[in-house]
């Protein structure tokens, strides 16, 4: 596994790793940990460390509100993967469904139409996703 790698025993990896868990999950974590490889493990360890440790971990704004910006500025790069990951991150952040739906009515009309679909639509799949599992327990 890549934390267990020398270089990847850093103060700086092991906040972002502390941030990166508590965001996203430690499935979703532990899963892109353990597929790293020597190609992507590179990638792994920068993110980890700033976005994660560095940026993500600073005082001036809380979580909830890192995602509310994260949420819009992945929808305007169309990035579904990504906004699937972060609209589950936001609510574990503790915004609720209809502040996320907000967010996706207030990004197309400086997105477009297509973006705030594709969000849309992501956004009812995440949600359908959490009723499933939580209808599971």
């Amino acid at each position: 596994m890549i934390d267990q790698r020398p270089e990847f025993q850093t103060e700086q990896f092991e906040k972002g790793l502390k941030i990166r868990r508590e965001v996203l999950g430690d499935a979703y974590v532990d899963r892109s940990i353990a597929t790293a490889d020597d190609v992507s493990a590179p990638l792994q360890k920068l993110l980890t460390e700033w976005c994660w440790g560095e940026i993500w971990s600073r005082p001036g704004l809380e979580l909830k509100l890192r995602s509310v910006l994260n949420l819009g500025m992945i929808m305007a790069l169309n990035r579904p993967a990504e906004l699937k990951l972060h609209l589950r991150g936001a609510l574990n952040n503790g915004l609720t469904r209809e502040e996320i739906v907000e967010i996706i009515l207030q990004c197309a009309i400086y997105c477009g139409a297509p973006a705030s679909l594709d969000a849309m639509r992501t956004a009812q799949a995440v949600f359908a996703e959490l009723d499933a599992e939580t209808n599971a327990l």
